[in-house]
């Protein structure tokens, strides 16, 4: 039997619905470089053949040849993780062994610097950019671009201090503000565990200004999307288009949903845009989310490229609408075997279904004037849904409960987050409604759950308030 070998750090798909399916194809071993969750162990460990649990791994080379040797140990086939932090050290791992993997281009993937300089050289639509090393490189790059500007980390994910510069007078606030939110994201475990000294590499780019404005026959869509996809022996195999509901400012994602209901033939122009993206960069055999940026004249800039699946609940909502399982064709092509990729990359599906972070803030961004408890058991989800919508709860990316909700934090990202939900409905009309009444109504249904009287957001606005929100025109989250 095939053995694979997974190393496991934070991030990506929750291991409750990754696991089984990666064990579906072999012996699924574990090397576990962080504390693994308690939250659904009951589903995802009965998947596991053996777990080697790591608390103080080495980084960098030392970090490679720890994951080699317990590749070695076990006669793995296979090697991979889904996390962002750890596929640069997977990547060098897999080649080390003879394995299938990312191959060289994986540095291309994970540095938005060589990212971005490799798209330039290959033609790929992206905002102009330029590298920062110091607040001096900043006030060069205010001084030469024309603001509003995005400071970024180069290494970064999940929109953790990504800062907007409206005026030259922001640089000096955000360069310290930028060294703030690195520090708080290294502490919950989202920092890069190969190259050294990350959190020194920064970029800052324009902002691409976006619209839906000739994409969507319907109002309400954020302005950009991302296709989920695989690089099969260095062939770009596209998946799926997910399309997204505005961002909060500043670019945190609240929700990702399928299928995209664009026009067919808008959908094969990103499409083609993607394939163009990812081929630049030169990788292998690895997943692939690719974020794309729509512009009001039809054009499109390539935002970014992860050599592996989109996080949270992605590679699920590909499967529940078209089928698909991303996760297990991708371990089946890293163990060389035979795999059936769609023909042509899927534009519809039986049933509708979306990925719901909840912040407190509401769809339009206007953060909670209140901070209730808690408590989600508690709150009438039904009652915020249309009939025959159903919503999930992902333990994994859950606030633990009891505990004041709190301040919304725009430079904080993914860590807004009180949890993530799978929403699904019987189309993507609906599907938008729902998703939206549950971001402008869960601040009071807290409120009613815990028998207050307050009711700070009306639970019925089914859309946000302006069209399109002060920041949806810019570029979404790394």
């Amino acid at each position: 039997m095939n053995r694979i070998l997974y190393v496991y750090v934070k991030g990506g798909a929750p291991l409750d619905y990754a696991f089984p399916r990666i064990a579906a194809c072999g012996e699924l071993h574990v090397l576990a470089l962080a504390p693994l969750p308690t939250i659904g162990e009951e589903v995802w460990r009965p998947a596991c053949t053996g777990i080697e649990t790591v608390p103080d791994a080495p980084r960098g080379d030392e970090l490679v040849e720890l994951i080699v040797d317990h590749a070695k140990a076990i006669g793995a086939d296979a090697v991979l993780t889904l996390s962002e932090f750890a596929v640069l050290a997977v990547a060098h791992a897999a080649s080390r062994l003879g394995l299938a993997g990312p191959g060289a281009g994986i540095v291309r993937a994970r540095d938005k610097r060589l990212m971005r300089e490799a798209w330039a050289a290959a033609g790929v639509p992206v905002p102009g950019f330029r590298r920062v090393d110091s607040l001096a490189d900043l006030d060069a790059a205010l001084a030469a671009f024309t603001p509003p500007l995005l400071l970024k980390p180069a290494w970064g994910a999940g929109s953790v201090a990504q800062i907007v510069l409206e005026s030259p007078e922001d640089a000096a606030p955000a360069w310290a503000g930028i060294e703030d939110g690195l520090r708080a994201g290294s502490r919950v475990g989202m920092n890069e565990l190969y190259a050294p000294d990350t959190d020194l590499d920064r970029l800052v780019e324009e902002i691409a200004q976006g619209s839906t404005e000739g994409w969507y026959e319907e109002p309400g869509y954020g302005d950009y999307v991302s296709v989920e996809g695989i690089v099969a022996d260095g062939v770009y195999r596209p998946l799926a288009i997910t399309a997204k509901l505005p961002t909060v400012p500043s670019f945190v994602e609240v929700a990702s949903t399928s299928p995209c209901v664009m026009p067919v033939p808008l959908q094969r122009r990103i499409e083609e845009v993607s394939r163009q993206a990812v081929d630049a960069l030169g990788l292998e055999n690895c997943g692939t989310h690719t974020e794309l940026k729509l512009m009001a004249d039809g054009g499109l800039v390539v935002i970014e490229t992860a050599a592996r699946f989109g996080g949270l609940l992605t590679t699920r909502q590909v499967h529940e609408v078209f089928g698909l399982d991303p996760i297990g064709m991708l371990v089946r092509q890293l163990l060389g075997e035979r795999v059936e990729y769609p023909e042509a990359m899927p534009t519809t599906g039986a049933r509708a279904a979306a990925s719901v972070a909840v912040v407190p803030a509401d769809a339009a961004g206007v953060p909670w004037r209140t901070r209730p408890v808690w408590d989600p058991r508690a709150v009438d989800w039904q009652s915020l849904l249309s009939p025959g919508s159903t919503i999930e709860a992902v333990p994994a990316f859950a606030m633990p409960a009891g505990q004041p909700v709190p301040a919304f934090d725009p430079s904080a990202g993914s860590r807004n987050w009180l949890g993530v939900y799978l929403l699904t409905a019987a189309d993507a009309a609906t599907l938008r409604r729902d998703c939206n009444a549950v971001l402008n109504g869960l601040e009071a249904a807290l409120h009613r759950a815990a028998g207050q009287d307050a009711a700070p957001a009306d639970p019925h606005r089914t859309e946000p308030d302006r069209a399109e929100p002060d920041r949806a025109d810019l570029n979404p989250a790394g």
